[in-house]
């Protein structure tokens, strides 16, 4: 399943290690919505804390157990838990040390597997919440998902949970989950999980099979309510690497199908952080004027999902769109494995240590593995000489996961270094956080 979010912030042994819009949304609100006098909102966010010293966001991989059979699975899930995890002291402890990296707090993503698997998840989410913690939860939709269990899961102290959605029909999503049912189930936790009080954050993982279905879903997003739309773009990684990548050019499509209808739904992107430049250069573009379709050579399938976008009414400014925020594996993003191993991303597994050995924070802090993650001169490739790399970076854990090394260039991104026409303005936006809003 997948993990509530944002940046583009909850994770899933199966999906994006994003984040849950936990407590994002109210900031996000904030940082989108401008008053009377006040400037337009930025095209991109980015977070106030130093991400060098203190994440924005940890993702807490609870189990691998869960009952279903992704097939982007991530943790390549299983039935049964494995007697290694964190025991409920240790998890403890793990939020222990997540709280004291200062306020404001991290926010932090209970995933797996299936967190519903663990027996104390509800004391761990209430531990959590008594630490000053705002947990989110990231549930696979099985039998265990109840409108009993969800109740209970707010009045532990979550927030917001996050669901899976990757097919605009059943036949789609449970071919997609690998059991039949699981699309049903789905729509009614979303349903019980609104009337009890929860948020809800949507996923959906970016297929070959299943791009068609993308405006279908929007829109579906729009008509139940969520608090955010989450478009993930696989990574070849676990039962993931079976499934046929997109090109390039069709990922620059479907960002930019993705950056038109977040007028009318909350839209973030996972393992896409080339949407942050599409942002900026959609951003650019409008104010001159300029057709971004001529300006950024997109292709035959932007114009099929804008067309169906535009049938549900989609394009339609119904709302403030809200900006990427500049938060990257190793650079804001932590993620602790069942087992207490502690990487970058759950889709860059390169273990920098583990916290029943090591402080999280030193951890974070010190490891080479982050470090040279939070260093845009480290990149190679495309991404070195590009001129989005300090607020784009590019995906970290599809470069690893494609070529073996981290630090190369984003194998999804057709962009080439220099080509936007507008370098001035762009230079404007870029140059002394001119082109980010703070958080």
């Amino acid at each position: 399943m997948n993990p509530p979010g944002t940046p583009g912030t909850p994770v899933a042994a199966g999906v994006p290690d994003t984040a849950v819009a936990a407590d994002d949304s109210t900031a996000s609100v904030a940082a989108e919505t401008p008053g009377a006098g006040e400037r337009r909102p930025r095209p991109v966010r980015h977070v106030r804390r130093d991400v060098a010293t203190a994440p924005f966001i940890v993702i807490w991989e609870a189990t691998r157990a869960c009952p279903l059979a992704c097939l982007h699975c991530r943790a390549e899930a299983s039935p049964d838990r494995d007697p290694a995890e964190l025991t409920t002291a240790d998890a403890t402890g793990l939020m222990r040390q997540i709280a004291a990296f200062g306020r404001p707090a991290p926010l932090f993503v209970i995933t797996g597997g299936d967190p519903f698997e663990r027996p104390d998840l509800y004391e761990l989410v209430s531990r959590a919440r008594e630490l000053g913690l705002s947990p989110s939860v990231s549930p696979s939709a099985t039998p265990a998902l109840t409108p009993a269990a969800l109740t209970r899961l707010r009045d532990a102290g979550a927030s917001v949970i996050s669901l899976s959605l990757d097919g605009a029909t059943a036949a789609r999503h449970d071919d997609f989950r690998g059991f039949g049912g699981v699309f049903g189930r789905t729509l009614a936790a979303w349903r019980q999980a609104r009337e009890a009080g929860l948020k809800v954050q949507v996923n959906t993982t970016v297929t070959r099979t299943n791009l068609m279905d993308l405006p279908d879903i929007a829109r579906l997003v729009r008509d139940r309510g969520a608090l955010l739309w989450s478009l993930f773009l696989l990574v070849p990684t676990g039962r993931g690497r079976s499934l046929t990548s997109l090109s390039a050019a069709e990922t620059e499509d479907v960002l930019n199908f993705a950056h038109d209808v977040g007028a009318a739904v909350p839209v973030k992107a996972t393992e896409a952080h080339h949407f942050r430049r599409v942002a900026i250069q959609r951003h650019i573009l409008h104010e001159r004027g300029a057709d971004h379709v001529a300006a950024l050579g997109l292709g035959p399938l932007y114009q099929s999902l804008r067309r169906r976008a535009v049938h549900s009414g989609l394009i339609q400014a119904t709302r403030t769109r809200r900006p990427p925020i500049d938060v990257g594996a190793g650079r804001g993003l932590v993620f602790v494995s069942h087992t207490g191993e502690v990487s970058p991303s759950g889709f860059l597994p390169l273990s920098a240590g583990n916290v029943r050995d090591r402080p999280l924070a030193e951890i974070y802090r010190t490891s080479p593995v982050f470090t040279a993650l939070r260093d845009p001169d480290r990149l190679a490739g495309r991404c070195g000489a590009c001129e989005f790399r300090t607020v784009c970076g590019g995906s970290r854990s599809r470069a690893y996961a494609v070529g073996g090394d981290a630090l190369a260039e984003e194998p999804w991104c057709s962009y080439e270094p220099g080509s936007f026409p507008y370098q001035d303005e762009l230079a404007r936006h870029l140059g002394a956080g001119g082109g980010v809003t703070r958080r």
